[in-house]
Order: structure tokens, then C-alpha cells, then sequence
């Protein structure tokens, strides 16, 4: 273990971009973990983003600290690590007995010196204070070639300030992708659909993570209604040679254009929109869902409960309250399917009401504990509601009886 040391040493300073460990030996304890460095009153501290099942854990550890951490982890629970700095990356690879590979590059090879901790290095610190609260994956300042297409860069790289909101939601959305990247296959073309794709900025913003960044071989397909927007779209991704990037006109609830996909993508289809793109990930046996629902009227309808009368009287509660249950009840129904699932944050409350994602992947082996965790029969029937994603889905498995 000591040539691990040396290198973990070597990277945790204030330069570190991340550390990412995953390849996880038991996914109770834990299925991947994030590693960055911050500043805490003016001292330089490495947060650690563990995540487990449907929940996040942050902690703070000093340098030291954090080496001890990071060597228990990759001691027994977690069998890969990855060390990403701007001049230097590493792979570590743990073997079943043990056994630790490494590869090096750049400044993380044998016999490189340590960088300069932040408060020795203004420059550093300055990065940290300004913006490693949020590091993003796109940088602001370095030209891309699509964030220049639609409007959000300017040529030379810098985010056009009516803009900015969007450049965060798409560096947002692709930290999504990051953390589900072990979960699309690596052996053939990863097949996507994005439903109801509008002016698709988060579409290319996927085929260039996925495609130019992560060298992933990858065919994602946009489809909408609007016509006008179809025929932009195609056109500027013609434009871009993103060759394996196409949009279609169509409807997510008659769409039967795909057999098998990898990837499902629904951001902000509206109301019950949402759900006939998730029935179709569950058919397809999609890896990944990704969907930020919009306008859930369908439950506000719907709901009729006495003992919650003193509070549905409210219009906006109500509404507000049906929109949460729906997801709620979304992911749950992606449990029963087998996906471990997740409601996350998408951008700040401060920009739009529609703010929330759901994140399903597939797990291969699902308990039957783990299905029934996410019955739902309870709150129908207190609600007196039938959700148009359970109905759908229950059609489905009597047409595959």
C-alpha cells in the first residue's frame, strides 16, 4: 500500500480536480464516493460525497485525514479509484485479494512533487473561494462548440450574462450523467432517447459529454412536436458533424420508433407526458432515467381524501402537495420495476418551481424486499387516486401476458 499512499499524498492538495471510487464490494455500505477540495474558513478541507442507495452523505476531513479515509475505502468496500487533476490523472485498480495496480500520468507519475497547498498558492485559493462551491463540467471561459451554437457562449468562450442560468442548469444536468456513467454498457453503441428535447440544449450538451469528452460510442435521438425546432436542431448538430445526433417530430405517448434503449431522458414533458416516457424506459429495460416532470394536474384532479379536506381547501396546497405525491409515487412504481431511485435537486428553487429529477437505474438483481418498498397501495387508497404511470405499466403486463 505504500506506493498508494505516495500517490494519494501527491494528489490531496488544493490543485485535486476529484477522486472518484467506485466498483463498490457491498452496495449497502455504500455504491460510489466523491472526493474535492474546498475551503473552510480559509483552511483546505476535502468533502466526501458518499452515496448510498437513495440518499447523499457529506463529510469534511483534513488532509491527513482524508489519506486514512481514502486508504480504509479502498482497502475493502470499493475496488477502483480515479484521480483526475488538470495536468495528471490515475487509475487505481483493486484486485479480490487485493492486489493494487496503478496508472499514472502527467504530474501524478513516481517522483512528481506535491503542489502547493492553498495557502501557500493565492492563485489556488482564489479558484477554490470563487468557485469550487460548484466546479463545473464545462468551464466558463473555454469555448464549446454548441454552448456557441445556441447562444450561450460567445465565441471566445465566455457565457453570454443573460445565459448564465442556463449554462448551470446544463453543468448540472451532465453531473447527473457523471454519476450513472458505470451503468451504460462499454461493449457496444449506447442507444438514447431524449422526449420532448424543446430547443435541445441538454441534448447536445449529452452527445458532447458522452460522445467527445468521454469517447463513449453512443446514437441519441431528440423528439418533439414542434417542427420548426426539429428542423433547427438538425441542422445545427449537421452543422457541429455530431453525426450520431438526430431529432425527430413525434409524440412520446404514440412513439414507437425504438426497440431496445439504454438511456431515457423526459425533461419538463408535461403532465401525464411524463409517464408514458417512463412506461416506455420500463418496457425497453432502460439502464438510466432521467426525468424532471412538469405541470402534474393529473392527481389534483383527482385527489379526494376527508381526512385531508382542511388542507386540500387551499387551492395552491393542494396542487403544490399533488405535484410532490405524483413523483413520489413515479419513483416508487420505478422501484417495483427493479431501478434503485432517487428525487434529487435540479437548480435552485430561485429559478424555476420545476426543480426536481427523478434518477432511476437498473439493478439486475432486485430483492423482492426491495420491490415491495415501493408499493404504493397505501397512499392510492387513502387518495383515492389511480396514477396514470401504475395504469400504464399494468397494461403493459397484461398485453405481455
Amino acid at each position: 500500500m505504500e506506493e498508494l499512499r505516495e500517490l494519494l499524498r501527491l494528489a490531496l492538495n488544493a490543485k485535486l480536480d476529484r477522486i472518484i471510487l467506485s466498483n463498490t464490494t457491498n452496495a449497502e455500505q455504500g455504491a460510489k464516493v466523491k472526493i474535492r477540495p474546498v475551503l473552510l474558513k480559509e483552511s483546505l478541507v476535502f468533502q466526501e460525497t458518499l452515496y448510498k442507495h437513495t440518499q447523499v452523505f457529506h463529510s469534511n476531513y483534513d488532509t491527513e485525514r482524508m489519506l486514512e479515509r481514502l486508504l480504509f475505502l479502498l482497502g475493502g468496500l470499493f475496488r477502483q479509484g480515479e484521480i483526475k487533476m488538470p495536468d495528471g490523472e490515475a487509475t487505481i485498480l483493486v484486485s479480490k485479494k487485493g492486489k493494487v495496480t496503478i496508472r499514472r500520468k502527467g504530474c501524478l507519475m513516481k517522483g512528481g512533487t506535491q503542489s502547493q497547498s492553498a495557502t501557500e498558492a493565492p492563485d489556488e485559493a482564489g479558484r477554490l473561494l470563487h468557485n469550487r462551491v460548484k466546479q463545473y463540467i464545462l468551464q466558463d471561459g473555454a469555448p464549446v462548440d454548441f454552448l456557441v451554437g445556441l447562444g450561450v457562449q460567445s465565441p471566445d468562450g465566455h457565457v453570454n450574462k443573460n445565459r448564465y442560468d442556463k449554462f448551470r442548469q446544463i453543468n448540472r444536468f451532465l453531473e447527473f450523467i457523471e454519476d450513472v456513467l458505470d451503468a451504460l454498457p462499454t461493449d457496444r453503441t449506447i442507444r438514447i432517447i431524449d422526449f420532448g428535447c424543446g430547443k435541445s440544449y441538454l441534448t447536445f450538451a449529452m452527445y458532447y459529454y458522452l460522445h467527445i469528452k468521454q469517447g463513449r460510442d453512443i446514437f441519441v435521438t431528440g423528439l418533439d412536436l414542434k417542427e420548426d425546432v426539429i428542423r433547427h436542431c438538425n441542422e445545427l448538430a449537421q452543422k457541429l458533424h455530431y453525426d450520431n445526433l438526430s431529432f425527430e417530430r413525434g409524440d412520446i405517448s404514440t412513439y414507437e420508433g425504438a426497440c431496445s434503449v439504454d438511456m431515457v431522458v423526459s425533461l419538463h414533458a408535461c403532465d401525464t407526458a411524463t409517464d408514458y416516457a417512463l412506461e416506455k424506459a420500463v418496457r425497453w429495460g432502460a439502464k438510466v432515467i432521467l426525468a424532471v416532470p412538469c405541470c402534474q394536474h393529473e392527481l389534483n384532479r383527482q385527489m379526494h381524501c376527508d381526512a385531508l379536506k382542511p388542507v386540500f381547501r387551499y387551492g395552491v396546497i393542494k396542487e403544490r402537495m399533488a405535484a410532490l405525491i405524483t413523483d413520489a409515487l413515479r419513483a416508487n412504481l420505478l422501484e417495483q420495476c427493479g431501478y434503485e431511485t432517487q428525487i434529487l435537486e435540479f437548480i435552485d428553487m430561485e429559478h424555476t418551481p420545476k426543480n426536481l429529477l427523478i434518477r432511476g437505474v437498473k439493478k439486475d438483481n432486485v430483492s423482492n424486499g426491495m420491490r415491495r418498498r415501493g408499493d404504493i397501495g397505501s397512499v392510492t387508497k387513502l387518495l383515492q387516486v389511480t396514477p396514470a404511470l401504475e395504469r400504464l405499466l399494468s397494461e403493459q403486463a397484461d398485453v405481455d401476458k
